[in-house]
């Protein structure tokens, strides 16, 4: 699936905005060692950066487009072009940060605690990710790829993203390993300019990648032309013409 760094932070502020509040769940210490796993284009790693002033910071993530623009924002960091799932530095890290990425890699069930085996003692793995396949916006997207003339195309685009458990699931599958795991749900509310069209634009630098990767230029604009027109039904415009994007995201900080 590609990726593309310039689409990524047209919405940077509030792409952001879940970083910053996971950083500040994690435990004050001593942090020597952190690395930003899914880092994109930096700009989680620069909060990285800022909070643990003196520790050695690195990132790594699967896309090379996004690791060359996060080379050019923080040319200080050691970047490496990486896949999650086959990531074998063993660390320890004091603190491994993985903002919204872990939804696009399979089994959870093994990858989490494996995560945490990379931890020092005390260490933290700080964990945000969309909690979103079951809103409209996510809803619309599977609807789209099924009823259109792409939909032999699009067969196997919803699986690209990893049904996610329930907190409870994640609480089992982390505290055997854990000395404390911290879950809570955010529901961010983004006011998105130009209506259904900032909707349209939001997700095309993320949860509309698999389905506009399969597609050629004509099939991408007219699924787009018809993603926006649900999208109008399902996110009503506000008087200014905005729309408030509703966005459920699951938060995660296990410390071993």
């Amino acid at each position: 699936m590609s990726w593309s760094a310039k689409q990524y932070v047209a919405f940077e502020d509030e792409r952001t905005r879940p970083a910053r509040d996971l950083l500040a769940a994690i435990p004050a210490g001593d942090v020597r060692s952190a690395i930003d796993i899914g880092c994109g284009p930096a700009n989680s790693t620069e909060l990285l950066v800022a909070r643990f002033a003196g520790a050695s910071v690195r990132g790594l993530d699967s896309s090379t487009d996004m690791i060359e623009a996060a080379r050019k924002r923080l040319p200080q960091v050691r970047f490496d072009v990486a896949d999650i799932d086959t990531w074998n530095d063993n660390g320890p890290f004091d603190v491994i940060f993985a903002n919204a990425v872990l939804q696009w890699v399979p089994d959870h069930a093994a990858l989490l605690p494996a995560l945490v085996k990379k931890l020092a003692p005390g260490g933290s793995l700080a964990i945000q990710m969309p909690d979103n396949l079951n809103e409209p916006s996510h809803r619309l997207m599977r609807e789209v790829a099924a009823q259109g003339p792409w939909a032999d195309k699009l067969a196997g685009a919803a699986g690209q993203r990893t049904e996610m458990a329930d907190a409870s699931g994640y609480y089992s599958m982390l505290k055997p390993h854990c000395a404390h795991v911290d879950i809570w749900r955010t529901t961010y509310h983004h006011p998105l300019a130009g209506g259904a069209s900032g909707v349209v634009e939001w997700f095309k630098g993320s949860g509309l990648r698999p389905f506009l990767d399969p597609l050629d230029e004509a099939e991408r604009a007219k699924y787009l032309k018809q993603y926006q027109s649900a999208i109008e039904q399902a996110y009503p415009a506000l008087a200014d013409g905005s729309v408030l994007l509703p966005f459920p995201r699951l938060f995660i900080v296990a410390t071993r």
